[in-house]
């Protein structure tokens, strides 16, 4: 009798836990679709981490890891209250994604014309998948890309804004002044990023590319 007893005790907490893992599921599912809004209109969540080991609280607080991927095998953080846990989560989401209207080789410009968008499940693509044209548009690619193959961003880099050995103007402001003056580039940048510049004097300095190719030095 005693074994019974023991034995319901224990289904009857098996029974609560599977219950709390559902309610953690049914709040995961729309903390992702809100997230992937815009990118996927169908998702779903399935909880991976055994429901004993989950934090037992009625408003969890979920995070994920900064520019990580929201779908497949993904870490969640729960927070409850002082307490806080990793779980492991499988993301399904129904979605599209960028592949090749064409064969492109190493080297080429993308442009629109040589983009479209393709739907199908998301957590099956390679890491880093491309979801928006415009996120290749302009881009240059790395290796030769064949039709319908998915882009990644380890495809593909942002043309040169600036290359080596081009003339450009570094402007240099500060507080109630701004000066123009000519240099030769050193290396080769996109918009953004900081160019290393010898000056007309022989000086050389370094400063951000603006989207017009220009070198801002902010004194």
């Amino acid at each position: 009798m005693r074994h019974l007893k023991t034995g319901m005790a224990f289904a009857a907490i098996m029974v609560s836990q599977l219950s709390f893992a559902a309610d953690i599921k049914a709040q995961l599912t729309p903390w992702f679709q809100q997230r992937l809004a815009g990118i996927s209109d169908e998702v779903s969540v399935e909880i991976k981490t055994d429901p004993t080991h989950l934090l037992n609280c009625e408003n969890p607080v979920f995070s994920t890891p900064a520019n990580s991927r929201l779908w497949g095998n993904i870490s969640v953080l729960m927070r409850c209250d002082n307490d806080k846990r990793f779980i492991q989560v499988q993301v399904s989401a129904v979605g599209h994604y960028v592949v090749a209207t064409r064969s492109v080789p190493r080297g080429t410009i993308l442009d629109a014309q040589s983009l479209t968008l393709k739907r199908g499940q998301l957590e099956l693509l390679p890491a880093q998948a491309l979801t928006l044209p415009e996120q290749a548009v302009n881009a240059v690619t790395l290796r030769d890309i064949t039709p319908d193959m998915p882009l990644t961003r380890s495809m593909i880099r942002q043309a040169w804004r600036v290359k080596a050995g081009q003339q450009v103007q570094v402007i240099a402001s500060g507080e109630g002044f701004s000066v123009n003056s000519g240099g030769r580039a050193l290396n080769n940048v996109i918009v953004g990023q900081h160019a290393r510049v010898r000056m007309d004097s022989g000086q050389i300095v370094s400063g951000k590319v603006d989207a017009d190719g220009n070198i801002l030095i902010n004194l």
